[in-house]
């Protein structure tokens, strides 16, 4: 399964030559190989995307919807492979490349209507003898650096987004996972005019970098982790482009005494190990009232335990997979080693699963202190911390207290509880008695080191948007604005 370059609306190497090796996570055997671009791919790409936008191909919201809608329907065509690619490509389980990919046919259909309902279309004489008007219009050409642990899901959902504002793409998926986004490319030829959407391989230098300080990139929005964010905002300094970044989260799950304490630890179940815990709002910080501690700690500790954990390619019953690499197993296991070094205690998991593959045990800790490693930094791994609260303002102080501001939950019976926390957690989304659901039509972003802007719903068409005012000048013959 060898990837390629999208530029302009046709499938190349890299310049060089170049190319990567694309691992099977679950197995460590190579499944074939992606080109290993470098800036002059990214300006032959940009430069595609440019000639797209002057093309003005998509100008009109019912031609974006319509296209966008043709995309919905290749894709719920071809789910099947789609979820295959990253069951191989990605190590996810079965079942939940399927509900991805779903989620993406949702997100393509949730967008054309976008297209097509732009609010801000304001008329009227503000001033006399003058009409106001004003203009919502695309950026031109924007660029997404994309991550590995949702390759397509991700990718897809911020693209249809892109695409439903009018603007052109360049995306960057992960030098790991670039297979899904370039069927994407092959299965939407015909239906994308060409420049619309281009794919340029490789790794962040020299790529990202390119699109970074590219002049031409109006809007530059990133998947991945605080310390790439840096680096894109100075090398994007000189451009002025806009940011848009979503950068993790290290999310807490409040569980009071009064919770439907079953109904938690399942959403906990979910919400921690979901992924492989590679999701940047894994449930991975419970934070328990000191009356239930001990049935959840026990009851979180047996959930782990029966999940299901294997190659998802041997079964459709797999509920986690591996981490993506090696690299990554080792970063996870050295952060539990080191909680348990500062006194923390393991009460399920906490080791690799010998073998092929980038396997992890699901792991649950206890006893960890706040200002800990494993409590303050984003794991990305299969791994939930437990501790404990005396009252309501102790579990708000110790969920705010981290740099990330992404998602959190909150488990009570108590609807005013419910409500107060909402509006005092300092996190762009709070789930009340259920964690991890899913509303395409609502936003999804973070505030802190968690990042800016949004990647769902018609705020982000916004963000994807330039607003411009036009007056014009119409005197009446009596010199009243009123005619």
């Amino acid at each position: 399964m060898n990837a390629a370059n999208y530029i302009g609306g046709e499938f190349r190497s890299a310049r060089s030559g170049a190319t990567t090796p694309l691992i099977n996570p679950a197995t460590g055997a190579t499944i074939g190989s992606a080109p290993s671009s470098s800036a002059v791919d990214v300006d032959d790409a940009v430069t595609a995307a440019s000639a797209a936008v002057r093309s003005r191909s998509l100008v009109t919201p019912r031609e974006r919807a319509d296209m966008l809608l043709a995309m919905a329907e290749v894709v719920m065509a071809h789910r099947d492979e789609i979820a295959n690619i990253d069951v191989l490509n990605a190590g996810k389980p079965r079942q939940f490349a399927l509900l991805e990919v779903d989620w993406v046919i949702d997100d393509l259909r949730v967008a054309a209507g976008f297209a097509r309902s732009e609010d801000g279309r304001n008329v009227g004489e503000y001033s006399r003898d003058h009409t106001s008007m004003i203009r919502r219009e695309p950026l031109g050409v924007v660029a997404h650096i994309e991550p590995w642990n949702y390759p397509f899901l991700i990718a897809a959902t911020k693209l249809s987004i892109a695409l439903a504002a009018g603007n052109a793409v360049v995306l960057k998926p992960s030098e790991l996972t670039p297979l899904s986004m370039v069927r994407l490319a092959e299965l939407t030829r015909e239906i994308i005019p060409p420049g619309y959407f281009n794919v340029v391989c490789g790794y962040g230098d020299p790529v990202g970098s390119r699109l970074s300080s590219h002049p031409d990139v109006a809007l530059l929005s990133l998947t991945g982790e605080p310390a790439t964010a840096t680096k894109i905002t100075r090398d994007s300094a000189p451009t002025l482009k806009r940011l848009h970044f979503e950068l993790g989260g290290k999310a807490p799950v409040l569980i009071f005494e009064d919770a439907d304490i079953v109904r938690a630890i399942e959403a906990v179940r979910l919400g921690g190990f979901w992924n492989a815990g590679q999701d940047c709002g894994a449930a991975a910080r419970l934070l328990v009232a000191d009356a239930a501690f001990d049935t959840v700690v026990e009851g979180v500790t047996e959930a782990a335990k029966g999940l299901h954990v294997a190659d998802p390619s041997s079964s459709d019953e797999v509920e986690m997979g591996p981490l993506i690499s090696a690299e990554h197993r080792d970063r996870v296991m050295g952060l539990v080693h080191r909680a348990v070094d500062d006194g923390a205690r393991i009460t399920t998991g906490g080791r690799v699963i010998e073998g092929p593959g980038f396997f992890v045990v699901p792991t649950v800790i206890v006893g960890a202190d706040q200002r800990s490693e494993i409590v303050q930094t984003e794991v990305f791994g299969p791994v939930v911390t437990i501790q404990s609260f005396g009252s309501d303002e102790q579990a708000l102080t110790m969920a705010n207290d981290t740099p990330y501001g992404l998602a959190s939950g909150v488990f009570t019976a108590s609807h005013a509880r419910a409500m107060a926390l909402s509006r005092d957690l300092k996190f762009g989304t709070v789930w009340i008695n259920d964690y991890a659901a899913i509303a395409t039509e609502m936003p999804w972003g973070g505030v802190g080191m968690s990042g800016n802007g949004t990647a769902h719903s018609a705020m982000a068409l916004h963000e994807y948007s330039r607003i411009k005012h036009v007056m014009t000048h119409n005197p009446s013959s009596s010199g009243d604005p009123r005619g």
